[in-house]
């Protein structure tokens, strides 16, 4: 079975209301866990090419709700790695320092050099979601004055999409 035919998301994106949340693929769990241990010996392979090469890195994202399972997932899915290659951030609230700073600061000092996987447990689009759940939030980042409307979050958009292309160009991967 293609799993990654199945899981993949297209570049085009996805609609999650489109997705049966509960498919197994047709596996059981003893069906799967063959799958999982193939899988972690080849993650093993390719993180310890990683690190030999020293060339690129990967940045692997969770965004998700409290409670959705980040943190077992990510235990999981790198179970089978060197954990001396992997650097795990988990962000919170920001702090005063990261406060007198632009709003990509904290995540481009915690991205992962080149030869490491980096995890994002949270990410940079919390400074889209969560402040725009809760513009209060926004507020105790002492922008200069401005509209606050489209064009502000358009900006924020565009800033998201230009870091992660200049990751990309520097040898990145996000995921």
């Amino acid at each position: 079975m293609n799993l990654e035919k199945h899981l993949r998301v297209p570049p085009s994106g996805f609609k999650l209301g489109d997705c049966d949340t509960g498919d197994q693929l047709g596996l059981t769990k003893e069906d799967a866990e063959p799958l999982r241990a193939k899988q972690l010996e080849r993650l093993d392979e390719l993180q310890e090419r990683l690190y030999a090469e020293s060339r690129q890195a990967l940045l692997v994202v969770f965004q998700a709700m409290d409670a959705a399972g980040k943190d077992s997932t990510i235990e999981h899915v790198m179970s089978g790695v060197n954990p001396q290659g992997v650097q795990v951030v988990s962000f919170k609230q920001p702090s005063s320092e990261e406060l007198d700073h632009a709003f990509l600061w904290r995540i481009s000092k915690a991205a992962p050099e080149r030869g490491r996987i980096g995890i994002f447990n949270r990410s940079q689009y919390e400074e889209v979601l969560a402040l725009k759940v809760h513009p209060e939030l926004l507020e105790k980042q002492r922008l200069p004055a401005g509209d606050r409307g489209p064009d502000f979050w358009n900006g924020r958009y565009d800033d998201l999409n230009a870091f992660e292309r200049h990751l990309d160009r520097n040898g990145t991967k996000v995921l």
